[in-house]
């Protein structure tokens, strides 16, 4: 009774009976938020997948104008950021709150490694003129206006993925923050787990985008 006096206050909210009670409630309001973010991607791939089936060779060529390189790179970047994540959650239930933090940092170090690289691949396709809407004479290839429409999807996808990435990072800003105050113990760091699912989610959205816009027809 001693222990569960000195957690409650800590971060037991007056309408949860129990600790376990408000995790249930908090993990299961995030997945409610994740299957609105699947369904809002869905449609996304849904379009994508429509028109790659009417313009399958202008995709391949659309495909081409982005580095499937820096793609993987940026694809092994998130998943070291995923085990970062669940290092640090894993730290926090064992109680070492140093661990939590270097954790989450590295974790936000390599979340702004990805859109360091993403918005060095945005760079240098203004540099050679693929931008749709803006300026697209960069491309003199066939297919030119199913080519504009595919790095349109890129363009859009990726922007929204990047917007996610930098609420991500946010959020783990003031999980570090909240680890540093002595938020969390070993029997509550519900908020650790919840923003781990939403990094965990954003990380498999860029495992879909990845072969969606890089490798469409990588041996050509």
């Amino acid at each position: 009774m001693a222990e569960q006096a000195q957690v409650h206050p800590l971060g037991l909210r007056h309408h949860f009976n129990n600790l376990d009670q408000q995790l249930e409630a908090g993990t299961m309001g995030m997945w409610v938020f994740l299957v609105t973010e699947i369904m809002f991607f869905g449609a996304l791939f849904c379009s994508y997948a429509i028109y790659r089936s009417v313009y399958p060779e202008a995709w391949a060529l659309g495909s081409h104008l982005n580095s499937s390189t820096l793609g993987a790179a940026m694809t092994v970047v998130l998943l070291m950021s995923s085990l970062t994540m669940a290092l640090g959650v894993r730290s926090a239930a064992l109680g070492n709150q140093r661990v939590v933090i270097l954790m989450l940092s590295l974790t936000i170090v390599l979340g702004l490694a990805f859109m360091g690289m993403k918005g060095f691949e945005y760079y240098h396709h203004f540099e050679d003129k693929l931008v749709p809407g803006y300026d697209f004479s960069g491309y003199h290839g066939a297919h030119a206006g199913p080519v504009q429409m595919f790095i349109s999807f890129y363009f859009i996808m990726t922007a929204i993925h990047a917007t996610h990435m930098v609420v991500g990072v946010g959020l783990l800003s003031v999980m570090i923050w909240m680890t540093s105050r002595g938020r969390f113990n070993r029997q509550y760091y519900a908020p650790l787990e919840i923003t781990g699912l939403y990094w965990h989610f954003v990380d498999i959205i860029w495992i879909f985008l990845f072969p969606m816009l890089y490798l469409v027809d990588l041996h050509k």
